[in-house]
């Protein structure tokens, strides 16, 4: 690495650093959400930079992406009677607990990366990687040897959507009451492009950096797009049984994939011989849709019911 490269992998560490304290410390609620947004694209490029471009795939799209979403949405209802935000902080609060519990977290952390095996089970994977299914090593790890983690990381998702519908009366996702001339035309010029990006992510993962996750955020991203350009979303309809069944379907079917290789006599998420393949694909899929709906309805905030939100005003 030359001096251009370490002077930039410096500068972008020292803004990673002041970005993280800005999110957190900001007066203003708005400037922290800003904050917070920018930390995800500059930690996306920090990924980069460290050569893991799926982990950086996945936070540009989920991170700051569909997360930044979120939090733009809720600011908007975080208002007073007096129409001012809400301070998120007083200053000098707490300083007594977070910097020493800042402090032994990232010691703890280090100590751990230090313990670490090197180089790792990278040579492990690549010398199994042949019998996967797929030519990517990421791939491969997310969905054969270490499928447990997704159906894991699946499943939280899907819990913290339940969780938000359990909490009661939900306000409406804040669609524009006249929406801009522009945004419908370029909602329906842009949806068919998240949906190419998505399927070609999709495509990618199995021989190449992609996969479930950036493919299910990026078309999650479409979906909240097509909702800001006034389009009338999925979840209110009274049909939306088929729907319900898609937010579940990734992670209903990779618990099946565990539980099929246990029937079969083998071990949890074994596939059988040949069929790595095309188990993968299906699965990928299944989980691409999942997780795009799933943040697709993180943003809408409410359970599909029969007339629309559980507990929406009029």
């Amino acid at each position: 690495m030359g001096t251009a490269g370490v002077i930039f992998d410096g500068l972008l560490a020292l803004a990673l650093v002041w970005l993280a304290w800005q999110a957190t410390r900001a007066a203003d609620l708005f400037h922290a959400v800003v904050s917070f947004i920018v930390f995800g694209l500059l930690m996306a490029l920090a990924w980069v930079r460290l050569e893991a471009p799926d982990i950086a795939l996945a936070e540009a799209a989920i991170g700051a992406g569909a997360t930044g979403a979120l939090l733009l949405s809720a600011l908007d209802r975080l208002v007073t009677r007096e129409g001012r935000r809400t301070v998120l902080y007083e200053p000098g609060a707490a300083w007594g607990f977070w910097i020493p519990a800042g402090a032994a977290l990232l010691g703890a952390l280090t100590l751990a990366a230090w313990k670490l095996p090197a180089p790792g089970l990278g040579d492990e994977v690549l010398a199994s990687l042949g019998a996967s299914g797929v030519d990517h090593p990421v791939t491969a790890v997310l969905l054969n040897f270490r499928a447990l983690d997704t159906l894991l990381e699946i499943g939280v998702l899907l819990l913290a959507a339940v969780t938000i519908w359990s909490l009661g009366r939900a306000p409406s996702p804040l669609v524009p009451v006249m929406p801009s001339p522009a945004l419908p035309a370029l909602g329906r010029l842009l949806f068919p492009v998240f949906v190419l990006v998505a399927a070609y992510l999709l495509w990618r993962g199995s021989h190449a950096p992609g996969g479930a996750f950036p493919a299910g955020a990026v078309l999650g991203a479409g979906a909240i797009l097509m909702l800001l350009a006034g389009a009338r979303p999925w979840i209110r309809s009274s049909e939306h049984g088929p729907w319900r069944w898609i937010l579940s379907l990734g992670l209903a079917m990779l618990l099946a994939a565990g539980i099929a290789g246990t029937v079969m006599g083998q071990a949890f998420f074994q596939y059988p011989p040949g069929t790595a393949g095309p188990l993968i694909l299906l699965l990928e899929v299944a989980a691409g849709l999942s997780i795009a709906l799933l943040l697709f309805a993180l943003y809408l905030r409410g359970e599909p019911c029969e007339h629309g939100y559980r507990g929406s005003g009029p």
